[in-house]
């Protein structure tokens, strides 16, 4: 059996609903704290994986190690109260809604595995943020215990997978847990102890490298903290999709005239065009009432050339000089409204499977916050300790 692919040692499953929002659909920090606001968020997961932005820890002054301490309180009156306590588990999990379907299996990963010619088994597609690494390194070392999971996908032979998964499922029958959340998804999820069954499961997903489709930063993170493991559903789809992340300007002090005007300057093909949506090779840009068209020019280089490369290198850096790394520079997924303070908001088409794919394949990454693969996993329906 491989030893980078293993089962949940000492985990726990939710009893029935998970206590609060779902982790994993908040990002900003402004967003975290408004969360965390809500009456009876403090006990909840969300209070446990940002610790230092709960209305208790923002009135005290409280740092991220001393705020810590209270998460670990906090997860363990959780786990006491909404949870039942396994070992030496698997899941195979199925979720199914409006933004697809995914069926695969939960368990551990080694985030720091290589091959035997020192290759990565688990590669990033995405760039990262090294202070969100940090922070959430931070917390995952001092919690011990994951509650949300990467999602990770075979980088070859995933219908393997899918099958294996997919015989595993009828076989076992009904679910040990099936769950509805907010956005119309149903989540399915089967316990599996021991024995040739999980053997089977744990060998289809060892049978090829793995892509982080989402959960960039907590792989990097998992590997900084060094527990050797990272809680991870693993899936081919069968039906994954990715969705649109797009990019906006605020704070540059730049009305629509002045972007029309600095973009013009740099050479770009700026039209008017209020009835204009996002393709590949071209965005739209919403800057107050104006609505704008800008086909992207083509960039030297490895090839494919994603759109979000030449929007932060050409339309940002070079001709409004704004650091695409910088705070005027934030990504929104698809569907979110933009902040109130935006100067504008530039839409881009969803990125191709098949151009991440040729992307890893040249040993590159995808630009920070390019892919917004669905359906995830649902945090904290398993809780694993690492």
């Amino acid at each position: 059996m491989s030893n980078w692919i293993r089962p949940i040692g000492q985990g726990w499953v939710v009893r029935d609903a998970v206590p609060g929002p779902d982790v994993d659909e908040f990002a900003e920090p402004d967003r975290v704290v408004s969360a965390l606001a809500a009456p009876g968020a403090a006990d909840s997961l969300l209070a446990v994986q940002h610790p230092a932005r709960t209305p208790a820890a923002l009135a005290r002054g409280l740092d991220l190690a001393d705020a810590v301490p209270v998460a670990r309180a906090v997860l363990e009156r959780l786990r006491k109260r909404y949870y039942r306590a396994v070992r030496e588990i698997v899941a195979p999990y199925r979720i199914e809604g409006p933004d697809g379907v995914a069926l695969g299996l939960l368990c551990l990963v080694d985030p720091a595995a290589v091959t035997d010619d020192g290759a990565a088994r688990v590669r990033h597609t995405e760039d990262v943020y090294p202070d969100v690494v940090a922070e959430r390194a931070a917390v995952l070392a001092g919690l011990g215990c994951a509650t949300s999971a990467a999602l990770l996908v075979p980088a070859a032979g995933g219908e393997l997978l899918t099958e294996e998964v997919s015989r595993a499922c009828d076989d076992l029958g009904l679910p040990d847990l099936s769950t509805s959340d907010a956005a119309g998804r149903r989540h399915e999820l089967w316990v599996v102890p021991a024995g040739p069954l999980q053997d089977r499961l744990l060998a289809a997903v060892a049978g090829a490298d793995l892509l982080v489709a989402d959960g960039n930063h907590r792989v990097a993170a998992a590997r900084a903290a060094g527990h050797g493991a990272l809680l991870a559903l693993v899936t081919a789809g069968p039906r994954l999709r990715i969705g649109a992340i797009h990019r906006v300007l605020t704070g540059t002090g730049f009305g629509p005239e002045e972007l029309v005007s600095r973009w013009c300057a740099a050479g770009l093909d700026v039209r008017y065009d209020e009835h204009a949506v996002p393709v590949t090779g071209e965005v739209v840009v919403r800057a107050g009432p104006a609505v704008l068209r800008i086909p992207l020019p083509a960039l030297e280089g490895a090839q494919p050339v994603i759109d979000h490369e030449v929007v932060e290198r050409i339309l940002f850096a070079e001709a409004l000089g704004v650091d695409p790394d910088g705070p005027c520079v934030r990504p929104l997924p698809a569907g979110r409204p933009p902040p109130p303070d935006a100067d504008a908001v530039v839409l881009l088409a969803p990125v191709d499977y098949a151009d991440v794919l040729a992307v890893h394949a040249a040993g590159r990454r995808m630009p920070r916050k390019a892919t917004y693969f669905t359906p995830k996993p649902r945090s904290g329906l398993v809780l694993a300790a690492l």
